[in-house]
């Protein structure tokens, strides 16, 4: 038998299926390393690891939490999934970077650029990423960002360049938030510097919070989804399609509270619930999208 045995070989050789074996890999409870995106694990490795008995002492799974940037599909499919995972929504590249970290399972992101192909900014942000030669990208949705503005639209905005020159007052996402990393491409593409808006401090944490903002009359607009737009019941100016992702590690791809949420991503329910909301394309929702 060689030295260096595959994930097919391992399994078979310790009379385990292949799920099993990749839950032992997800908590860091089995020796073996990644080499050219293959799993490979020692077999002198594998029998000391059997002979101290430590299939009995796996460390710990990942945080059942999902990082990132907050969605209102998502958040009602965590709840409704009964995954277990909970939500920490920081903003996309808070998410990415808690994810390298081992902070968070699942990182929720929808990354912008100025130029290049939007499609891929979001699998091309983790090809990129430190930390992560081990990931996966997973489609989750498309979904419709734009201006959230009051009811009636009073100050007739249609773009970036009207909020600038009506100086309407509008409310910000965190540095980081792919929210606010769209607001700075579409500024660049407008040939407008950030100073040229009317910014509400402090930042708002997520889209709901941008909602209020306006709702509460403290400021005239901000960038979130259609389907918080119509939640909050607001008035909504469309801007883009974006893709929106779930970014986690290959191993806790195969644990059981990631299984949870993509088996459920797959059902009637999700796709019902994506219409009410509005502003959902779930087409092609659970999709592997990019491996690192």
């Amino acid at each position: 038998m060689n030295e260096l045995l595959t994930t097919e070989e391992t399994a078979a050789y310790l009379r385990l299926s292949e799920r099993k074996l990749y839950e032992l890999v997800a908590t860091a409870a089995i020796p073996c390393s990644k080499v050219t995106g293959r799993w490979l694990f020692p077999k002198a490795a594998i029998d000391q690891w059997v002979t101290a008995g430590l299939l009995m002492k796996a460390a710990p799974a990942p945080p059942a939490i999902v990082g990132g940037s907050h969605d209102p599909l998502l958040e009602w499919a965590l709840r409704e999934s009964a995954s277990g995972l909970a939500s920490l929504p920081e903003g996309s590249e808070a998410g990415l970077r808690r994810l390298s970290h081992g902070d968070v399972m699942v990182a929720a992101i929808h990354m912008h650029r100025v130029e290049g192909d939007e499609d891929s900014a979001n699998t091309d942000a983790v090809a990129h990423a430190s930390g992560l030669h081990d990931a996966v990208v997973i489609a989750f949705a498309r979904r419709e960002q734009g201006l959230l503005v009051a009811s009636g639209n009073p100050l007739g905005l249609t773009d970036i360049a009207t909020v600038a020159a009506h100086r309407a007052r509008m409310a910000l996402r965190p540095t980081g938030a792919g929210a606010q990393l769209l607001l700075l491409a579409l500024l660049t593409r407008a040939g407008l510097a950030p100073e040229a808006l009317v910014a509400v401090k402090p930042p708002c944490p997520t889209g709901p919070d941008i909602a209020q903002a306006v709702r509460s009359g403290r400021a005239d607009c901000g960038i979130a989804t259609r389907a918080v737009a119509r939640t909050a019941g607001l008035d909504f100016v469309p801007l883009t399609w974006e893709r929106f992702d779930l970014v986690l590690r290959q191993r806790s791809y195969f644990l059981p509270a990631a299984q949870a949420l993509a088996g459920f991503m797959r059902t009637s329910a999700f796709a019902e619930r994506a219409v009410e909301l509005g502003g959902y394309d779930v087409a092609d929702n659970g999709t592997v999208r990019h491996i690192n």
